[in-house]
């Protein structure tokens, strides 16, 4: 019997090489301290800001409590610190320190040899995310 991955349909072939290489990624990010959940995490803070959990978790597709157990991971590895906003001294802001910045750098590398960038596979993931975004299938 022949399963040889070209023939196989596609979902089933997105699936399975998004599952091999997360176990790869997912091990290496371990081996350095910085799981799948907070690299996301770090990554939206570098890149946007210091922010909110609130806004964390909306851009992030979490729920709060989610975004919350993991801040608190973060901090507690020293990765983020959370201070108080300076408007509303109820709310937090997530900020990355030196460690966690890091942390990102290394992690960064480690993608590049799991995957590195292809920019066709690369606007086709986009595309799927942006139509499931829009609440439409890709076949839509």
């Amino acid at each position: 019997m022949d399963d040889a991955p070209d023939g196989w349909p596609l979902g089933r072939l997105l699936s399975a090489a998004a599952r091999a290489v997360e176990r790869d990624w997912d091990e290496r990010l371990r081996a350095i301290g910085l799981p799948h959940a907070a690299l996301i995490v770090v990554d939206i803070v570098i890149r946007t800001g210091p922010t909110g959990a609130d806004t964390l978790a909306r851009t992030a597709r979490v729920q709060p409590q989610t975004m919350s157990r993991t801040l608190e991971r973060l901090e507690r590895d020293g990765l983020v610190e959370r201070s108080p906003h300076p408007a509303d001294r109820r709310r937090r802001v997530v900020t990355v320190t030196d460690r966690g910045r890091a942390a990102w750098e290394t992690a960064r590398h480690i993608e590049r040899e799991v995957l590195p960038d292809d920019p066709a596979l690369r606007s086709a993931l986009a595309g799927i995310l942006e139509r499931d975004r829009e609440g439409r299938s890709p076949s839509n």
